[in-house]
């Protein structure tokens, strides 16, 4: 199936690693321009420079910490400035600090906010223009399996992620008049670093070894494994393209069967 991404513009926010970037060069190696985005500029560089490597010119890139307005405002700048318009936008951002309830200070439900809510706001808010003036486009939204089951110990991410869903269900409608369809992905246990440090603090916490905490992790997985970063990006690009048109406000889980719920 030809997806259609061929010489899309495309912005992927948290790009520089992990689920972001293999959505990044997902969209690359479909024929799509990127620019990547993070708040590690040495690493964002690099990552930029290993997809340029697979199609010249595709990938630039523009350093943002989500979590800071002024800096998101200028990412959009950016993004106007090399593309003019928008096709694509994947809104992403680190996982908060994990604990429990009680834990959590209000600077803590402040910064959780501002980093994986508020800034899906403001980026959406900045760029729809710039898809209105391409004749439309894709939002794709990036969550966590946890808006269908919290996830113990994640009260923080938990909440926020949520707040992802009915945003992207708003949105679905008052932007369907600018052909704009709008997405929400969710990942379940994808082997990330994110993934890999929650394990570790669980094994520090409980004192089980990290390599049964994952043994464990992987047998409540119908498919009996962890999912790849490569697997979770053929579906956000395939959630982005000209292949997804009637599509829209939806929540989609990639996690091998993990969540139970309908």
């Amino acid at each position: 199936m030809d997806l259609g991404l061929n010489g899309k513009r495309a912005l992927v926010l948290a790009s520089s690693k992990g689920l972001g970037f293999a959505i990044a060069k997902q969209l690359v190696l479909e024929g799509a321009e990127v620019i990547l985005s993070s708040r590690d500029h040495e690493r964002l560089e690099v990552a930029a420079d290993s997809l340029d490597d697979l199609s010249d010119g595709a990938a630039t890139y523009y350093p943002a910490d989500v979590s800071l307005k002024d800096e998101l405002d200028a990412l959009a700048d950016f993004t106007k400035l090399h593309f003019g318009s928008l096709d694509i936008l994947v809104n992403n951002s680190g996982g908060p600090p994990s604990g429990p309830f009680l834990s959590m200070t209000d600077q803590d439900w402040q910064n959780a906010f501002e980093l994986n809510l508020l800034s899906y706001v403001r980026m959406i808010r900045a760029t729809v223009p710039l898809m209105e003036k391409a004749g439309g486009g894709h939002i794709l939204n990036i969550a966590s399996s946890s808006i269908k089951k919290p996830i113990s110990n994640l009260v923080l991410s938990n909440t926020f992620r949520l707040g992802i869903v009915g945003l992207t269900k708003t949105l679905a409608s008052e932007l369907s008049d600018s052909n704009i369809l709008i997405n929400t992905l969710a990942p379940g246990r994808i082997l990330t670093d994110r993934v890999l440090l929650l394990n570790e603090k669980q094994s520090e916490t409980t004192g089980i070894p990290i390599e049964d905490i994952r043994k464990k992790s992987e047998a409540e997985i119908p498919l009996g494994r962890y999912g790849t970063p490569e697997e979770f990006a053929k579906v956000a690009a395939f959630m982005v393209s000209d292949a997804c048109t009637y599509v829209t406000g939806e929540s989609l889980l990639v996690d091998g069967g993990l969540v139970r719920s309908i």
